[in-house]
């Protein structure tokens, strides 16, 4: 509550800097009138959110399920054992197993307790006809039998070991669902709803996501490609109009000095005296890109340090569509990128993907993003598909450290977080993109001016990554020109 009121007195000083005062009772008027429902086109945002902030709420739990042999292999954290000959030497005389007088409702041989592996001998059904749950006379503990160890079963709660169960089937993913009302997750779930939730769950409880659920994409990894440039250049760079070295000056122009197609085209024509189109611009960026993007991912680094992600926005037609970046915390070099007209999880694999792609063999990355649930359901998919931990996730949430992660990796976030204004700064300048070649090639273009050819200043004015290629060349549109001649 107290953000809250502080962003609104953040808006209120903004407004008195803006508008005189007979504005603002002008704007006081008009706000009435909106609380008021004069307006049919304004309407104040629904208090329902506020008063149930859980309703609906998605999110991918950081806990990844477990598979059957993880399950059955998992040490118990109590010993039968042990409890036995304690309890015998505490009373003088060994404790009997339970005396069931039906046969029917012996538990089955094969079943053993779940918290201290007490053979079946030493269990009984504990909810009577039903017998979906086992009491341990040795460590007094519950467990359910038969659904904890079905084989048939692919993943199991991480918090309580139940099976789970298919409770959705959708084209891209399988999801899963645990149904044991006493799973830990399922408690802890609970507790987080305030009065009016919970009262609002009596009659409408499939409005909150309580019970642990896991998503099991249908993708291959390998089939699952980041967005490149078309598979033939816009023009033939062996064939252009002009010579080559106009076409290093457009790169230089347009990607390292963020000027615009039209004014690159200006300058050109006023101060080269060469006189081309800002669409001529726009068509050697494009088929630039078609080689540089070989050029990016055949002069990938080795990964040292962190990796940050983040997404970020630019206009398609006038349509928000999404950049992904990743960059390397320690070299700053960007490993990894995309475009998307979603921020689901399938980008997110993608880039996730590709940026750890040349350094499979490493037994970790650790991952700092924010709070967006696609990154999480990336990092379990990738680690399922390669079988192994590969990816530790970090989040960082918000703009003040509300926890302990947020507050140790801050650093990292804020690294990303300079990279997407570098980026807008290249950008901003241009009204949009006409198509996805477009932005898209803007993208390779700019990951490589960012890794190759621009200084940094927390790199003591190094390049990310330097080539012994690049090192003796002074003038950037001979670097543009360098780097094209290694690859076209």
């Amino acid at each position: 509550m107290e953000n809250i009121l502080e962003s609104l007195f953040n808006i209120v000083k903004w407004l008195a800097r803006k508008f005189t005062r007979e504005q603002l009772w002008n704007i006081v008027f008009i706000l009435l009138s909106v609380l008021h429902d004069q307006y049919d086109d304004i309407k104040p945002r629904n208090d329902f959110l506020d008063k149930h902030p859980n309703y609906r709420q998605f999110f991918v739990d950081p806990l990844a399920p477990l598979k059957h042999s993880e399950v059955v292999h998992k040490e118990p954290m109590l010993n039968y054992i042990t409890i036995l000959t304690e309890y015998e030497e505490k009373h003088n005389k060994p404790l009997k197993p339970v005396n069931i007088r039906n046969k029917n409702n012996k538990v089955p041989k094969h079943i053993t307790c779940s918290h201290c592996e007490a053979p079946a001998g030493y269990l009984y059904y504990n909810d009577g006809k039903k017998r979906s749950q086992i009491l341990c006379k040795v460590c007094n503990n519950t467990s359910t039998p038969d659904k904890r160890h079905n084989n048939k079963s692919k993943f199991y709660c991480p918090y309580c070991h139940r099976a789970l169960f298919v409770w959705k089937e959708r084209d891209d993913a399988t999801i899963y669902k645990c149904g044991n009302k006493e799973c830990p997750h399922r408690t802890r779930e609970l507790e987080k709803l305030n009065d009016k939730e919970k009262e609002l769950r009596k009659t409408n409880s499939e409005h909150f996501k309580i019970n642990y659920q896991y998503r099991d994409y249908h993708y291959k990894i390998g089939e699952l490609k980041t967005a490149s440039p078309d598979d033939k250049p816009t023009v033939d760079i062996h064939k252009i109009h002009n010579d080559f070295h106009t076409f290093c000056l457009v790169l230089a122009l347009h990607i390292s000095y963020a000027i615009t197609a039209r004014k690159t085209a200006h300058m050109l024509k006023n101060v080269h005296g060469i006189s081309i189109s800002h669409q001529t611009v726009l068509n050697y960026i494009e088929t630039a890109a078609y080689y540089l993007h070989k050029f990016n991912q055949s002069h990938k680094q080795q990964l040292d340090g962190i990796i940050a992600g983040d997404e970020t926005y630019v206009k398609e037609q006038g349509i928000w569509h999404y950049i992904w970046l990743m960059i390397n915390s320690e070299t700053r070099a960007i490993v990894g990128y995309d475009y998307s007209d979603n921020r689901g999880v399938k980008p997110a694999i993608a880039v996730m993907f590709d940026a750890i792609n040349n350094n499979i063999e490493k037994k970790n990355h650790t991952f700092v993003v924010d709070g967006n649930p696609s990154y999480q359901a990336a990092t379990h998919f990738i680690n399922q598909q390669l079988d192994r931990e590969v990816i530790t996730l970090k989040k960082v949430i918000g703009l003040k450290n509300l926890d302990d992660e947020s507050a140790e990796y801050r650093e990292h976030k804020q690294i990303i977080e300079r990279l997407n204004r570098t980026f807008k700064y290249h950008t901003q300048s241009q009204n949009g993109f006409a198509s996805s070649n477009g932005a898209i090639s803007k993208l390779v273009c700019f990951v490589t001016y960012y890794n190759f050819i621009r200084p940094h200043s927390s790199l003591n004015y190094k390049v990310p990554v330097e080539l012994d290629e690049l090192s003796n060349i002074d003038l950037i549109q001979d670097k543009w020109k360098k780097i094209l001649s290694m690859v076209a």
